[in-house]
């Protein structure tokens, strides 16, 4: 199995292994939650996290790659995405489909 560099002159040329084609997908997989926050924005929601505990409610007010801000019934908190484990809707927003 022999391995080439892939044309460039910057030291991050990416190794491509000549028996195995390297296509868009095994490349860069897309996310599946790339339209799932956006359409969530405005509205009440659970999310439980990976620790355990009590799950927070409240209303989505803005979000990142990395938090979510939501303001609570006690104020605004701001969760990180990796300690998310769920997040659930609570009022299923107008016009929601998950693509498949």
């Amino acid at each position: 199995m022999t391995k080439e560099r892939d044309g460039g002159s910057s030291g991050n040329e990416e190794l491509i292994d000549e028996q195995k084609p390297v296509n868009e997908t095994t490349k860069r997989a897309k996310p599946l939650t790339n339209g799932f926050i956006p359409k969530l924005k405005g509205k009440k929601v659970v999310i439980r996290l990976v620790s355990g505990g009590q799950p927070v409610t409240g209303t989505i007010e803005g979000y990142n790659p990395y938090e979510i801000l939501l303001q609570t019934a006690k104020g605004q908190v701001l969760v990180f995405k990796h300690a998310i484990a769920t997040i659930e809707a609570v009022d299923e927003p107008k016009g929601f489909k998950i693509e498949r």
